[in-house]
């Protein structure tokens, strides 16, 4: 206990960034993360250990994780919890906090595990845990499932990580220069900073002069990844008055949240300094829903080192000596034969061909153009856009194309479990003319050994739906080309026939695009186009023309991982938000 005490010591020697998220994706067999949040945290972090940046991060425990994926022959999707035990990980520090919760005193701990960077560099995940004696057995279960629940156990979750993640840091001994919210989550730590930064004023006419807004927000930074209303946390004032009671005055809190329900977004927005969407795209799409908002954006990166595999990892060490910690040598990627290119790519192809027959039985072959769709499933991702014609497709596609998906469907998206069965069902049509493989319980390692083993990458979402978008970017450090709708990341990184390809028509100038009000129309045009550019582009070009392929296989990593990295990200954070 006294090597941890003194590790803590050291580590509360100069002030840090504290970097909040709900999910935080920091090992594969860690189960804290249900998708891209949670993984592009992790990234962060991990590119943040790297840079030696002095930040430290807060999220939840979830102790049975978001779930793991069961598929039966018909694609039914059954949820089941991951056990693992904190302690084989983390270690569990001494320091406690506390938090109110239906009026009772809900105790947390908090399990510390480093990030630790070739560089040298580290950074401490402070994972938050109300599995203690102490409490209620409801109480206990509070950090157990990421994501479960109902809506007060979603805000009990939130009541955790803001207010108990501000208490547990300060119970440590930090001091925090940036509060840094990933995704509104995180916002009730607002309300935290509001109590402790309150100014004690004698013959108070107006209350709100009491609350220091522009000390909050001199400390926070918000990041928004939402595109769309519904997809914004909102409690009812009478749930947060039952769960959370009056942590200010209830008309305060309505001044910042919304007058009609708790909006978590809305109270970031309001009590943040810098506010950011998480590509230029979404940028403009919150600034269009949140009008009164000077909203930036960083477009998001991804940690070149874990997103690369090892056949490319190798090749890079030996032409682009230093590009782990330097991704912008990926522009230098003309070093590097043709051949050797390519051998890479035929050798991590060859190792997801092996995993699938590993996993299903199923024998793909490494000499037909494979197809990539891996991503959380649900209706705006349009993961059967590819089957809209589908004899068209038997017409393109027999015995020259084959597809690889993954995804899980949150327990309650229906309509998410529906695209698997589709999916499942459309395995069975096509079994004797295109193979399709579904693997099951998609997580960090099956991501890696798809984004790297596949030819081309495709990614389907609704306009303007898709935030950003990160998978492409993990395909894109493996020499794999995006074919995509232009929405996201992908409108930044595209360029036409040289690093990949576009689905559908350009984007709109408006933050909401035409095709919302328009489904149908969308997957007719969208789809047309993916086929057409799949029979007549892509497909001729891959089997006809090895050299050209290479180029853009070139191409994606020397403009695309070039670029969108996550040490380019974070140095950004650190010049726009961070030291403002």
């Amino acid at each position: 206990m006294d090597s941890v005490i003194n590790q803590l010591i050291e580590l509360t020697k100069e002030p840090k960034i504290a970097y909040f998220s709900m999910e935080i994706g920091v090992h594969n067999d860690i189960p804290t993360y249900s998708g891209g949040l949670g993984v592009l945290a992790g990234d962060t972090i991990r590119s943040g250990a790297d840079l030696k940046l002095p930040m430290i991060a807060v999220t939840l425990l979830s102790k049975k994780g978001y779930f793991r994926q069961e598929l039966d022959e018909l694609g039914r999707q059954t949820e089941q919890p991951y056990e693992w035990e904190p302690s084989q990980y983390m270690q569990l520090l001494p320091q406690k906090a506390t938090v109110q919760i239906e009026g009772r005193e809900v105790y947390i701990q908090a399990w510390q595990y480093n990030v630790k960077s070739l560089t040298s560099g580290s950074i401490p995940v402070f994972f938050l845990d109300t599995d203690l004696a102490a409490n209620s057995p409801q109480d206990r279960e509070i950090t157990t499932y990421l994501y479960g629940g109902d809506l007060a156990y979603r805000l009990k979750q939130e009541i955790v990580l803001g207010l108990g993640g501000v208490r547990i840091l300060h119970e440590i001994g930090f001091e925090i220069k940036k509060y840094h919210m990933n995704e509104g989550h995180a916002a009730l730590l607002a309300l935290e900073l509001l109590n402790r930064l309150k100014r004690p004023i004698e013959d108070v006419w107006d209350e709100k002069l009491v609350w220091n807004k522009k000390g909050v927000k001199d400390l926070c930074v918000f990041t928004t990844h939402t595109p769309i209303e519904a997809g914004h946390d909102k409690f009812p004032y009478n749930l947060v008055l039952q769960v959370m009671g009056e942590i200010i005055p209830l008309p305060v809190l309505k001044e910042l949240a919304g007058m009609d329900s708790l909006n978590m977004t809305m109270l970031a927005l309001n009590l943040s300094r810098y506010i950011n969407g998480v590509a230029k795209k979404h940028g403009e799409v919150s600034q269009n829903m949140f009008p009164g908002y000077e909203i930036y954006a960083i477009t998001n990166g991804v940690h070149s080192y874990t997103w690369t595999c090892n056949s490319f990892k190798k090749l890079f060490d030996e032409y682009l000596p230093g590009w782990a910690n330097e991704p912008e040598v990926f522009v230098r990627v003309g070093r590097i034969p043709d051949e050797m290119l390519w051998k890479a790519h035929m050798e991590a192809k060859q190792g997801l061909c092996d995993y699938i027959k590993q996993q299903t039985g199923d024998a793909f072959s490494p000499d037909i153009l494979t197809i990539g769709f891996a991503r959380r499933m649900t209706a705006y991702k349009r993961a059967d856009l590819l089957f809209r014609d589908i004899e068209r497709l038997k017409r393109i596609g027999a015995g020259k194309i084959q597809l690889v998906y993954a995804g899980k469907a949150h327990p309650k998206d229906e309509p998410g479990k529906q695209l698997i069965q589709n999916i499942f069902r459309y395995k069975k049509e096509f079994r004797d003319r295109i193979k399709i493989v579904y693997l099951e319980n998609y997580n960090m390692d099956t991501a890696l050994k798809i984004v790297s083993g596949v030819d081309v990458w495709l990614n389907t979402p609704l306009r303007p739906l898709e935030a950003s978008g990160t998978s492409g970017m993990k395909a894109a450090h493996n020499g794999v080309v995006n074919f995509s709708v232009l929405d996201g990341w992908w409108i930044e990184g595209h360029i036409e026939g040289y690093t990949g390809w576009s689905i559908g028509a350009a984007p709109t100038e408006k933050g909401q695009s035409s095709d919302l009000a328009d489904i149908k129309s969308a997957d007719s045009r969208d789809a047309e186009d993916l086929y057409s550019k799949l029979e007549h582009i892509i497909m001729p070009l891959y089997y006809g023309d090895r050299d050209m392929w290479v180029r853009m296989m070139q191409n994606a990593i020397g403009k695309n991982a070039y670029y969108f990295n996550c040490h380019r990200m974070m140095r950004r954070y650190v010049t726009e938000a961070y030291i403002r």
